[in-house]
């Protein structure tokens, strides 16, 4: 692997990402949820920030830019949506390639829950930072999106290897898995909320997961699947709607 992931909570359920690439040292962080928890990472682990990778505009995605800036005077990257609510200062597009080190990153077009949301797809580490988009047994919230929209995003997402590791921003899972044993009989996915519920009993994180689980598990990647007789995204969108309501 080429790539060193230090994964942390922060806030109240948001995981912070710092990744390293092995070859030259240079430190990425992806989003800034939570500044000074980031900062004392770095700190602990002696580490110095080169990289902000933004996904979306949301501010426990974004708020955090102007402080690490002032405190490391890394660059910030990120998507179009981000400037003017917060600072960057390199707007990415789907389509580019960011290097951090000798770690080529992909940026991918992963619009819907923002409308310009993005994702970093690392393929020599089999790592993908999918932010608020695909999240371990769920997806997120459409608050500007449409299902269409949505639904291709995590399309695209689907099509990297299946031995991707998935790192979402959240650690939504027991609910997540919850709302899938509701609308999914399906063994393989008691099987995995069981193992989700038990390690969240002990404390332990349930992120990141595996493209490969979640297009075994997770009811949104198999919405046609689970609503036959739609078009795949309103079957998606039947779901979302579900979930949205959802207080199981």
């Amino acid at each position: 692997m080429t790539l060193t992931v230090h994964q942390f909570p922060c806030l109240s359920d948001n995981y912070g990402y710092l990744v390293r690439d092995d070859a030259t040292g240079r430190t990425a962080c992806i989003d800034t949820p939570d500044a000074a928890a980031i900062l004392a990472e770095l700190d602990r682990l002696g580490w110095t920030l080169d990289l902000v990778l933004n996904t979306h505009w949301h501010a426990d995605h974004a708020g955090g830019n102007a402080e690490i800036k002032a405190a490391t005077g890394c660059e910030l990257l990120g998507p179009a949506e981000v400037p003017g609510r917060f600072p960057v200062d390199r707007v990415l597009s789907p389509g580019e390639t960011v290097h951090l080190g000798e770690t080529a990153m992909q940026v991918l077009e992963s619009g819907g829950h923002t409308l310009g949301h993005i994702a970093y797809f690392a393929p020599s580490a089999g790592a993908a930072f999918v932010g608020d988009t695909l999240f371990a047994l769920g997806c997120g919230r459409m608050f500007e999106g449409s299902p269409a929209q949505m639904w291709a995003s995590l399309q695209r997402l689907a099509a990297l290897p299946d031995a991707t590791q998935i790192y979402c921003a959240h650690e939504y899972t027991a609910s997540n898995a919850r709302f899938a044993l509701s609308v999914d009989a399906d063994p393989a996915v008691k099987a995995r909320a069981e193992a989700v519920f038990a390690a969240r009993e002990r404390g332990e994180p349930t992120v990141p997961s595996t493209l490969g689980e979640e297009k075994a598990t997770n009811p949104f990647l198999r919405a046609p699947r689970l609503r036959p007789g739609l078009p795949p995204h309103e079957a998606f969108a039947a779901l979302r709607a579900e979930k949205d309501v959802f207080r199981g």
